[in-house]
């Protein structure tokens, strides 16, 4: 009876009929090791045993085949175990378990080895110090930016035309447009009264006087 494996819960199994190979991650950043691929020893003889019963013809060929099904069928028992055995060895010192969440991590990475937990559990001081410099720097440029004024300039408290109301021209400010030469203000004054008047209107609506 064999012993569990312990570091198998962040493993992608790449193994294939021709052998064994898997590739681990942390369970943090994601960064993986992958195993060095070990060739199935059952395959290599299978492969073998197939060679000879070509090789002999008839019933001989017939057993051969045979022989080969069986050491095919067996690949996913001890032979997978020992691989992954092996593979779990050499890829282990790349990796800590933190005893905060049980996740296992990369050493390299996501370990805070100060204290003995994953970065998660308990963050790198200057990474997060960085993190948090980084946010306020954030917080400071959107402060500066609602104090600063981008509208120098603008009349505000004119009507925005997005387009000509003469040519239907697409505007990008200004009182007269690019196209066609026409003014934009939303409304017009009455060259007699001085009464604001909708743009398009021809005549006054306050004393009749023609707008054109």
């Amino acid at each position: 009876m064999t012993s569990p494996l312990p570091f198998t819960d962040n493993y992608r199994d790449l193994s294939n009929s021709d052998g064994y190979q898997f590739e681990f991650s942390c369970e943090r950043c994601g960064n993986g090791y992958r195993s060095a691929f070990r060739r199935s020893v059952r395959k290599t003889g299978g492969a073998l045993l197939r060679g000879v019963g070509s090789f002999l013809g008839g019933r001989g060929s017939s057993l051969a085949y045979q022989a080969s099904e069986a050491l095919d069928r067996g690949t996913n028992s001890s032979e997978k175990d020992s691989a992954m055995r092996a593979a779990v060895t050499d890829i282990a010192p790349q990796f800590v378990q933190c005893r905060g969440c049980g996740d296992w991590v990369c050493e390299q990475v996501c370990w805070n080895d100060s204290v003995g937990q994953c970065a998660r559990c308990t963050p790198i001081q200057a990474e997060q110090l960085a993190q948090l410099q980084a946010q306020a720097r954030q917080d400071q440029m959107r402060e500066a930016l609602r104090n600063t004024s981008l509208i120098d300039g603008v009349d505000v408290s004119q009507q925005s035309i997005p387009r000509c109301p003469s040519c239907q021209a697409q505007t990008t400010g200004g009182k007269f447009c690019g196209s066609c030469g026409s003014a934009l203000a939303a409304v017009r004054a009455c060259g007699g009264c001085q009464a604001q008047n909708p743009a398009g209107a021809v005549f006054c609506s306050e004393c009749g006087g023609g707008l054109i």
